[in-house]
């Protein structure tokens, strides 16, 4: 029998959760997962007898080195800053790990050591980063067979609120880690427009006004992501004189937050004291009252959606940073309802030239929309690609050693292909 080790059951493993455990038995697998809340784990295996759950702290070398010692494969859905203490038992123990996280410099100074010992470590294979990867390697790997030469190329995504859950002024709802949302966009972004580098500070990264349109959507938002211009090589893109790759939002989500950022509500520095105050007091501390006076009404709209006139909750006591602040908002005033569905869009634009010199245009896009607020989109897009992987490892369809993330057709094209048979599927045009 073959062990899956899991670390994490948050909001992204549900779907991953459900896919191993549903084909457990054809396939002869066993799925541990290991999480801070026990209960939460053992919820989400819902009494399968091919699922057992455990929870210890992540630091416990000894209990970590146990559980990774008897797996087979390991999958870390843990916040990005807890894999390297995965990933250092991972390799103590020669297993190979999955992760949908970027990969970072720890991970990346492995690279030999993982080749040397024949273990493969698997990074970015989740939604964005991981789907949008795939997607965009098989379209433009196509085009280079087919002699075309790649002038442009954006990639956008986002997860959003599907439309028939949208019911509030930001017009966004939680589907994943709320930290990250907060502090979406703190490394600021660098990127290539005809032809000329541009470097966005944090300060002015949701300034651009930059939107795009979404058949079926209308207009969306958006803003770039960190640093694109380190995947351009990676994609085979060196001479393209447009790069940028970019997370979505509705267009009155990012002129509320721009103004969040202004009002350094996102920082995490200075701690305000909450003891006995109301959601009110510590909004009107927070914002000063000639910005209320000369706010938008929209604005208005959705800092009173926050709780900015709130007298009634009081905050238990403690010291918040802002950032910290602005998380349990959005936990509390921006959660998904039972029935609420969320939706995870991408768009890939490209202009290219193909093989007689014609000048080109592809749109493939994304919608996929998630059933309630547990089976979200979001757990989807970023559990089925990690699971399909995990399986494919396990089975030997993909026999890579090393470290990686899915740019490459050994990964993405069966991984593809069975995410298709999921439902997940790009519609195409070309111009």
């Amino acid at each position: 029998m073959k062990q899956i080790l899991l670390f994490g059951a948050g909001k992204s493993a549900t779907v991953f959760i459900t896919y191993i455990i549903n084909n457990a038995a054809k396939e002869n697998w066993m799925l541990t997962i290991v999480d801070a809340s026990q209960e939460l784990a053992l919820a989400k295996i819902g009494g399968s007898p091919h699922g057992r759950a455990l929870s210890f702290d992540i630091t416990d070398t000894e209990a970590r080195n146990k559980v990774v010692s008897e797996a087979d494969i390991v999958v870390s859905m843990l916040p990005a800053a807890l894999h390297y203490q995965v990933a250092t038992s991972c390799i103590k123990y020669k297993k190979h790990l999955l992760t949908a996280s970027y990969v970072d410099d720890a991970i990346k100074e492995q690279e030999n050591t993982l080749k040397e010992n024949g273990i493969l470590f698997l990074c970015e294979m989740g939604l964005d980063p991981g789907i949008d990867h795939m997607s965009a390697m098989q379209l433009i790997d196509d085009i280079h067979a087919a002699g075309g030469v790649v002038q442009s190329f954006k990639s956008h995504c986002g997860g959003l609120v599907a439309p028939e859950s949208d019911n509030n002024p930001w017009h966004y709802k939680i589907s994943w880690n709320p930290r990250n949302v907060v502090l979406a966009g703190k490394a600021g972004a660098h990127y290539l427009e005809e032809g000329k580098e541009i470097r966005l500070p944090y300060g002015q990264l949701f300034n651009t006004g930059n939107t795009v349109s979404v058949d079926g959507l209308g207009k969306l938002g958006w803003y770039a992501n960190r640093d694109s211009l380190s995947y351009a090589t990676l994609y085979g893109l060196e001479t393209a004189h447009t790069f940028v790759r970019t997370t979505l939002r509705y267009v009155d989500f990012i002129d509320g937050w721009r103004k969040i950022v202004d009002l350094g509500l996102t920082d995490e520095a200075d701690k305000i004291d909450t003891s006995n105050k109301t959601l009110a007091a510590i909004w009107q501390q927070l914002i000063p009252a000639a910005v209320i006076a000369h706010a938008s009404p929209l604005f208005l709209q959705q800092l009173e959606h926050f709780g900015y006139h709130d007298s009634d909750t009081v905050l238990p006591a403690g010291n918040y940073t802002r950032a910290d602040f602005l998380q349990l908002i959005l936990e509390t005033k921006l959660a998904l309802s039972p029935g609420d569905k969320d939706m995870i869009v991408m768009l890939h634009e490209i202009d290219y030239t193909d093989n007689t010199g014609a000048a080109k245009h592809i749109n493939s896009s994304l919608i996929v929309k998630g059933d309630n607020s547990l089976h979200t989109a979001m757990a989807k897009t970023v559990g089925l690609p990690l699971a399909i992987a995990t399986k494919y490892i396990l089975n030997g369809t993909i026999q890579l050693t090393g470290l990686h993330i899915p740019t490459i057709k050994e990964i993405y094209k069966p991984v593809l292909e069975a995410l298709g048979k999921e439902g997940i599927l790009f519609e195409e045009t070309v111009s």
